[in-house]
């Protein structure tokens, strides 16, 4: 299957699926750009030439928690951005309750890799 790509406009309609009509605000359109173009690429690290699926909801995910593109609930949008794009991509993810906040704090607080994530993304396949 080739991989999902997503551009800003699908990140706006999760926005409004994850935080609903009344908060739609955006303070740094480049940074949803961002991730878009992040999560597009095709040489990740030198090892990995061509990402999985886990790696580009990954991008997703470490890129909206680190780069703040809205006022607030950033950390929601991330975590919703990532598990919508898994099951979008036909790669759904079943965390443990708990699970997924807890890998967006340690993205903003311990600043763990993109790697990191995917490889507990990958975990979390149904």
């Amino acid at each position: 299957m080739p991989p999902l790509y997503i551009d800003v406009s699908w990140l706006l309609d999760v926005q409004e699926n994850a935080l609903g009509h009344d908060d739609l605000t955006v303070s740094d359109y480049s940074a949803l750009v961002a991730a878009v173009a992040r999560h597009k690429t095709r040489l990740p690290t030198l090892a990995a030439a061509d990402p999985d699926t886990a790696w580009r909801a990954a991008a997703l995910l470490h890129t909206i928690v680190r780069l703040e593109p809205l006022p607030h609930r950033n950390s929601l949008y991330a975590a919703f951005l990532a598990a919508q794009y898994m099951a979008q991509a036909g790669e759904g993810i079943d965390p443990p309750y708990g699970a997924l906040p807890d890998l967006v704090r340690k993205v903003r607080d311990t600043r763990i890799s993109v790697q990191d994530v995917a490889d507990q993304l990958r975990g979390w396949k149904l």
